[in-house]
């Protein structure tokens, strides 16, 4: 062997650059999985510790309504809820005011149904418990409605004692927070008298001579809520997906339990094997034994096994419980007839007006120091307008429209003129047929409009008429709280949330300050959302809005995401709307970001960052909210990262993420809970 051939091989230049390089990018690559993995077992922590003051709030809560000792029923428990019911029914001899005050307790105990069905998570609610909740509702509701009823038949009985010493008619106005009640009854039948108003309000009714001259009495009830809109069904594909996220849990807690046995039957045979050789048949004998008895060996490696699982199945149920929240419908629940009013597009406003004509029943008769009442066996009967045979009455326009004037709830925001609607009690609908000749009154806040028969009547509005929105933000004030700034065509709502509370702060109607009744008013996010939403001030999309709105669609699983990042930061940085986010792929969303360490207003001209965020990566873009054209470029000397939070890392302050690991997780559900319920990222 010659010296040369020995000689090793001169590596090149070229060679040894692409060597450096290789190595360059290997090393690169090793601490981009490295970083990678440090931050998804940090985000596990993270969201293993929320679990567990999730699960401990949960208890405090049911604890708490334990010590209430108020002596109302639990409307939860069958048996409290089924014995009070029972026990109302018995009570026959209720005068108006008392319905009144006892409705107070009823619509209170309605309420904890809704919120129970509303606030339980999917998984945790069965089929037979959302039948006995819904059928605790209708039972509470067609009850109450009975009593009203009952009572209003007892008041006319009394009529004549009551008339007025003008007119000779009876007329009778109550007020109250849920309930407004206004009866006439026409005890002179004078011909004459056909405009009703009652006195000291703007309520007033045009009645045509055949009811001015008959024994009938006048009702408007007016309920500040709706009870006659059916509850809403749930419908086939949510129920199909709360059941699968059901049975997910009970067959991956099974299959856990299984796979830990499992682990637990090899971690013990390889102790036997170490400390005594068994033969090939012992080892199968061994792996049929008794797993229970090897489990006893090893019991507290198996109970954090075993809580290690159960956190990591609830972290996924409560994912698919938010995905629930934000996915779109793929149909139209139902289609619409006629004239039929499609609640997925129009939401009832200012609750119902339930307007009746009712028979005069027979009056008491002082006798002997006796008050004599004959009581009719059927009841409190209404009277047929128009009847359903006109055949006798000679003139053809005997039975014309009933002109009505209403006042419109004070508390409610119509952003244009409202239509008006009637129940079909055949039909269990709204429709807007029957009714001509609407007009409303801004100013006076009155509604004015002929009805060819009487019934429940409601006022509605489009349910999407402030979507989509023109921009957002959201912005901390303080540690675990933050102002929620939601724009649209005709308002601008500010939302505070701390902890797991959120109140109306400010709205503006038309760039005017405009007063509500919910302003300083803290409640949980589910309650405050429902009553936003009776007030007209609805900024909440359904998985049905799709079909009615223009949307910016984003993949639901890149927006929960998103939206739970945002949560975690909102303590120490202001996030924003970005022109942008309308100009990335439905698999990507942008948003403005800035730290925000103190609760001064915000500046004209804040230094916002962009960033970009697909659900598994994170990055800040070199382009700004000002910039010509879109990129997704890379800013200058940043770096991927797999979510927000360890990318703000790289620049953030001390004190910010101090703020940030200070957040409670109270409070970070329920900046959550408000971002998927409003869908910014998709309905802006």
């Amino acid at each position: 062997m010659t010296f040369k051939s020995a000689r090793k091989k001169k590596i090149t230049k070229a060679e040894r650059l692409k060597q450096l390089q290789e190595e360059e990018e290997r090393r690169q690559k090793e601490e981009e999985e490295a970083r990678v993995k440090h931050e998804k077992e940090e985000m596990e922590r993270l969201e293993r510790q929320r679990i567990e003051r999730e699960k401990w709030h949960q208890l405090e809560a049911k604890w708490n309504h334990y010590i209430q000792c108020d002596g109302s029923p639990d409307p939860s428990v069958s048996p409290e809820i089924n014995t009070f019911i029972s026990l109302w029914k018995e009570e026959t001899n209720e005068t108006l005011e008392e319905v009144i005050a006892k409705s107070k307790l009823v619509l209170n105990l309605i309420e904890k149904l809704r919120l129970l069905l509303l606030q339980t998570p999917s998984y945790d609610l069965e089929d037979k418990t959302i039948i006995q909740y819904r059928g605790s509702i209708l039972e509470l509701q067609e009850l109450l409605h009975l009593k009203f009823n009952v009572a209003t038949e007892r008041l006319l009985r009394q009529a004549s004692t009551l008339a007025d010493l003008d007119s000779g008619n009876m007329e009778k106005v109550i007020q109250d927070e849920n309930v407004t009640l206004y009866v006439w009854a026409n005890l002179k039948k004078n011909p004459r008298y056909r405009s009703v108003r009652f006195s000291e309000t703007q309520i007033r009714f045009e009645i045509p001579r055949i009811l001015a001259t008959s024994g009938i009495a006048i009702r408007l009830l007016h309920t500040h809520y709706d009870h006659a809109t059916p509850l809403r069904p749930v419908s086939a594909s949510l129920q199909g997906h709360t059941a699968t996220v059901t049975h997910f849990v009970k067959d991956e807690v099974q299959k856990g339990e299984a796979e830990i046995s499992k682990e637990l039957q090899e971690e013990y045979k390889q102790q036997e094997c170490e400390s005594v050789s068994v033969c090939e048949e012992e080892t199968k004998v061994e792996e049929q034994g008794d797993i229970e008895v090897q489990m006893s060996f090893v019991q507290e490696e198996s109970e954090a096994t075993k809580c290690k699982l159960e956190m990591k199945l609830l972290s996924e149920a409560v994912f698919a419980a938010q995905l629930l929240l934000i996915e779109n419908a793929n149909e139209k629940p139902c289609f619409c007839e006629d004239n039929e009013v499609d609640l997925c597009q129009f939401t009832t406003l200012g609750g119902v007006y339930h307007l009746d004509i009712f028979e005069l029943p027979p009056q008491c008769k002082p006798m002997k120091g006796w008050m004599i009442v004959e009581i009719l066996k059927e009841g409190l009967q209404k009277y047929i307008y128009p009847p359903e045979s006109t055949e006798d009455f000679e003139t053809e326009n005997a039975f014309p429209p009933i002109e009505v004037t209403l006042e419109v709830q004070e508390n409610v925001i119509f952003f244009e003129d409202p239509m008006v609607a009637r129940w079909d009690a055949e039909g269990k609908h709204w429709q807007t047929d029957g009714i001509s000749n609407v007009l409303y009154q801004s100013e006076e806040r009155l509604i004015t409009f002929s009805l060819e028969t009487f019934g429940p009547v409601t006022l509605i509005q489009d349910t999407h008429i402030n979507m989509p929105f023109q921009s957002w933000e959201l912005r901390p004030l303080d540690v675990n709280k933050v102002l929620l700034t939601v724009t649209t065509v005709f308002t601008e709502i500010q939302i505070q949330i701390k902890e797991n509370l959120c109140m109306l702060a400010s709205v503006k109607v038309d760039n005017k300050k405009h007063s509500s009744t919910l302003e300083g008013r803290w409640m949980t996010p589910i309650s405050f959302i429902l009553a936003l939403k009776e007030t007209g001030l609805n900024i909440f999309p359904t998985g049905h809005s799709h079909f009615y709105v223009v949307i910016n669609h984003k993949e639901p699983l890149v927006e929960i995401k998103a939206y739970r990042q945002l949560a975690l930061l909102s303590s120490a940085f202001a996030f924003g709307w970005s022109k942008w986010n309308v100009e990335c792929s439905s698999k990507k969303v942008i948003v403005k970001l800035r730290e925000h360490l103190t609760e001064e207003e915000p500046v004209q001209d804040p230094n916002w960052t962009l960033l970009m965020f697909s659900g598994d990566r994170a990055q800040r873009l070199k382009i700004n909210e000002n910039s010509e054209t879109f990129s997704e470029a890379l800013k200058e000397e940043t770096e991927f990262h797999s979510t927000l939070y360890h990318l703000v890392k790289d620049f953030a302050s001390k004190e910010a993420m101090e703020k940030i690991r200070s957040s409670k997780c109270q409070f970070i559900d329920s900046v959550c809970y408000m971002l998927l319920s409003t869908r910014l990222l998709s309905y802006s």
